[in-house]
């Protein structure tokens, strides 16, 4: 079955850097893009980036464009979303996803558990 499965979460001081790993197993991971997400308790799902099946077309949300950084190793099966300059506001819950396609739509269709990021002095 579909497994993502997230780490790399943990307590970072504002201004430093943090790298989320996401292990895909149970699917052709290189035949698929993926996207990172995050939730912060009380407040909606926030998209946070997301790249093509072979590692093009990195898009980002505009309160993360510059700091963060998607990628991927197809052949580790690994997505990894770097983060950088962390503020306060990037704590959160941050989970990978499967994207799918379908007529003129997408959606992201397995998600991960999560991984909690703490940004705190």
């Amino acid at each position: 079955q579909v497994q993502l499965v997230e780490s790399g979460g943990g307590l970072a001081q504002p201004g430093g850097s943090l790298r989320l790993s996401c292990a895909a197993s149970g699917f052709t991971f290189s035949d698929y893009a993926m996207s990172w997400a995050r939730q912060v308790p009380g407040k909606g799902l926030e998209w946070v980036s997301g790249l093509y099946s072979d590692g093009t077309d990195t898009v980002y949300a505009d309160s993360v464009k510059g700091r963060f950084t998607i990628s991927r190793d197809n052949a580790k099966n690994t997505l990894y979303l770097q983060m950088d300059s962390l503020k306060f506001e990037d704590t959160a819950l941050y989970y990978c996803a499967r994207k799918v396609y379908y007529a003129n739509s997408s959606l992201l269709d397995y998600w991960g558990q999560g991984t909690q990021v703490t940004v705190s002095s």
